[in-house]
C-alpha cells in the first residue's frame, strides 16, 4: 500500500448513527467525530421577496446528500417567515407541484432528481414522544433533505441539525441567523457566502 493510500484509509466517514438518547452523528468505525469550528451568518430580510431570494439561495448552496442525509432546522415566531423560506428552497431544488403547509399534516415529503426533500412541521406536537411517532427515521438515509420548523419540540427526537436557522422580527423586516454544525452545514454555509444573487436582497451578509 503507498504512503497516500495509508493515509487515505485512516479517514474517517461519517454516518447517520442512532443513540438511546437520540440520533447522533458518528463514524462508521465508531471512533469519536472531529470537532469542527463552528459558521454563523447573520442577515437583514426586508420583506417576503428577500426571505423568498434567501430560500432560493439555500436550494443553490445545498451541498448534496449522496453520501449520508442533510438536517436544515427553522426557529422562529409565528409569521417569522420559515415556511416561505422553506417553499422557496423547495420550489428551486425543483418541486413544481403543489408544495403544502405540513402545519396540519405535520410532514410533507417531495421526491427531486436524486433527493427526498422531508418538510416538518412540529408546532402543534407536545414533545420529543410524539415527534417520534411521525416515523422520521424513514428519512434518515443517503439522500434526504430534513427541513424542520419548529425543531425546539423536538429536542432529542430529531436528528442534528447541519445549519441551524433562527428567524426573528426586526423592523422593518427580519434578521436571520444561521449556524453550521459539522462538516456539510459548513460546506452549505460556505457556499451560501459565495452567492452573489443575495446581494440585491441581503446587505449584510457576514
Amino acid at each position: 500500500m503507498s504512503a497516500s493510500s495509508a493515509e487515505a484509509s485512516k479517514e474517517l466517514v461519517t454516518v447517520g448513527a442512532l443513540t438511546r438518547e437520540g440520533y447522533a452523528a458518528a463514524p462508521y468505525n465508531g471512533q469519536p467525530m472531529p470537532q469542527t469550528e463552528e459558521t454563523e451568518i447573520e442577515l437583514a430580510l426586508a420583506d417576503a421577496k428577500a426571505t423568498e431570494a434567501l430560500g432560493a439561495a439555500l436550494a443553490r448552496a445545498f451541498p448534496g446528500a449522496a453520501t449520508a442525509p442533510a438536517s436544515l432546522h427553522l426557529e422562529g415566531d409565528l409569521g417569522a417567515g420559515k415556511t416561505t423560506c422553506v417553499r422557496s428552497l423547495l420550489r428551486t431544488l425543483g418541486v413544481s407541484g403543489l408544495i403544502r403547509s405540513p402545519t396540519f399534516t405535520l410532514v410533507e415529503s417531495y421526491p427531486v432528481t436524486g433527493l427526498t426533500c422531508v418538510h416538518v412541521d412540529l408546532y402543534r406536537l407536545n414533545g420529543p414522544q410524539e415527534v417520534e411517532e411521525l416515523g422520521l427515521r424513514d428519512f434518515l438515509g443517503a439522500g434526504c433533505l430534513l427541513l424542520v420548523e419548529w425543531p425546539s419540540k423536538g429536542a432529542k427526537a430529531l436528528p442534528p441539525a447541519d445549519v441551524a436557522m433562527t428567524l426573528a422580527f426586526a423592523e422593518p423586516g427580519r434578521v436571520v441567523r444561521m449556524r453550521a454544525r459539522g462538516i456539510v452545514g459548513a460546506r452549505w454555509l460556505a457556499n451560501l457566502r459565495n452567492d452573489t444573487r443575495l446581494i440585491p436582497y441581503l446587505s449584510n451578509l457576514t
